[in-house]
């Protein structure tokens, strides 16, 4: 079968990149972006809390950091900036293309997830602001 095609296919350019290397991680977050640690109970457990970070369930994470979404967290906007960490960086990576496929741009994820965060022994750090992501709306 051939497809005939009137018009070119575009798509619109974003400048944000999708992910973020593990030593830059703390420079990220100095400049606004909110980290979230995607991770399960029994990591956190095992290796530890990310400190400063947003807590949420994977299966949950795309409704909550969605704009828009009933249950939205009040920051879920579509100019939040989210640095999301999985215990790879699988999860948020996939979670990363979702969020700016429904127009969170700043949304990106970091490479090699929570493991690379270890090796570079980064922990986050807690910043005021973070404090008021869990008021309610």
């Amino acid at each position: 079968m051939t497809v005939a095609i009137s018009a070119p296919v575009s798509a619109p350019f974003v400048a944000v990149p999708l992910s973020v290397q593990a030593n830059r991680f703390r420079e990220v977050l100095a400049d606004g972006a909110v980290a979230v640690d995607l991770r399960d109970a029994a990591s956190h457990r095992r290796f530890g809390a990310l400190l400063g970070a947003v807590a949420v369930d994977s299966d949950e994470a795309l409704d909550l950091l969605s704009p828009g979404s009933p249950s939205a967290l009040r920051a879920a906007t579509l100019d939040a900036r989210w640095v999301l960490v999985s215990e790879d960086g699988y999860d948020a990576e996939w979670l990363a293309w979702h969020l700016q496929a429904r127009g969170v741009i700043g949304a990106r994820f970091v490479v090699g997830g929570h493991r690379a965060l270890r090796e570079h022994r980064v922990t986050g750090s807690v910043g005021a602001d973070a404090l008021g992501l869990y008021d309610p709306r």
